[in-house]
């Protein structure tokens, strides 16, 4: 065996490789699961197209827009699938490859929608409908202060600010960081909340466990500090699980003591809250499409009602084009919809 073959040998295989290089780069785990996917539906496409397996390396520019004019044309998938294949190949051929291409695809039509929006009292029907607790007051945060349903999950004890009365969104989508609205209201549950967190996590650390995923390479530089209460979740599990994706310090210690992995108490999975809001809509005889996202919709077109600006509106959202915040314009009672029919003059 030649060293050349020893070496090609060693290489880590494709996949291995695209999930080295998202790691590498901090994309987020569902980003790098999503990637995953459609590369392995492109080589798949091909083989069964060709009859034969191929490496990227060996492919050009015909194959990738071939493939991303098939999901337009023949799949007729949505404007924002196929942004998620092309981003997907282009993460392959330019960051793991190091290739150039260029993507002249047949490109799915974006579709110009509306966010749904409900009423004050819509959302004052859906938070009756939803028992008290962590799950209630989840919800009540992705109204009253615009979150997102993951950056709900995420919050740590640390980014609650009650003397400051902010609460920090970090590592949010496009990994800003934001100050967002502390609902007032919440404050006597979020500290009942962090409570109970408390108590929890001395039982944790009783047991041997209390530990948290920390992002980046914070693991290595504090060894402890997965294990500190500021850095616990707000929302956490009920249940104690391991890391599908350790970081470097864990895989090393596992290594010495394989029989031993490290536990950790990571946060709600937001597939439940999910859950809850439509169970809620339906008790609630609400007559229309809700998810997660139609009550951050909802807290800007009633912020925007209220007469704050656009821009402090979009600096909360976290948006980064103002464009994106004005669409909320286009909902609100202030706007077009808000002018008076002369058929009620009649």
């Amino acid at each position: 065996m030649t060293c050349a073959q020893t070496a090609n040998d060693r290489q880590p295989k494709l996949l291995d490789q695209v999930r080295n290089k998202a790691r590498l780069l901090h994309l987020a785990r569902r980003t790098e699961k999503a990637y995953l996917q459609w590369i392995e539906r492109f080589l798949r496409f091909h083989h069964d197209r060709d009859g034969q397996w191929r490496h990227p390396s060996e492919m050009h520019n015909e194959e990738i827009n071939i493939f991303l004019t098939y999901l337009a044309v023949d799949r007729h998938v949505a404007a924002s699938t196929q942004n998620q294949a092309f981003s997907a190949l282009l993460f392959l051929f330019q960051k793991v490859l190091e290739l150039d291409i260029t993507i002249d695809a047949v490109r799915a039509k974006h579709p110009q929608r509306l966010p749904t929006v409900l009423s004050t009292d819509e959302v004052r029907r859906l938070l009756a409908e939803i028992p008290q607790g962590a799950t209630h007051l989840m919800v009540s945060l992705l109204y009253g202060a615009g979150l997102r349903a993951i950056e709900c999950c995420r919050l740590r004890i640390k980014d609650v600010d009650f003397e400051r009365q902010q609460i920090c969104v970090r590592d949010g989508k496009g990994e800003k960081n934001r100050m967002v609205t502390f609902p007032l209201r919440l404050v006597d549950d979020l500290k009942l909340q962090i409570d109970r967190v408390r108590k929890q996590h001395g039982r944790d650390l009783a047991a041997g466990a209390g530990w948290v995923w920390l992002p980046y390479a914070l693991a290595k530089k504090y060894p402890e500090a997965g294990r500190d209460f500021a850095w616990q979740f707000v929302f956490p599990s009920h249940k104690l699980s391991t890391d599908p994706r350790p970081d470097s310090t864990e895989r090393d210690r596992q290594e010495q003591d394989a029989t031993s992995p490290q536990i950790r108490r990571h946060h709600i999975h937001d597939s439940s809250l999910q859950k809850a809001i439509k169970a809620a809509v339906r008790r609630a005889d609400i007559e229309k499409r809700v998810s997660c996202h139609t009550l951050r919709h909802s807290f800007a077109t009633h912020l925007l009602e209220d007469g704050t600006d656009i821009r402090t509106i979009q600096q909360l959202l976290g948006h980064k084009d103002l464009n994106t915040t004005m669409i909320y314009t286009h909902v609100s009672t202030l706007g077009a919809t808000g002018v008076k029919s002369p058929l009620d003059r009649l």
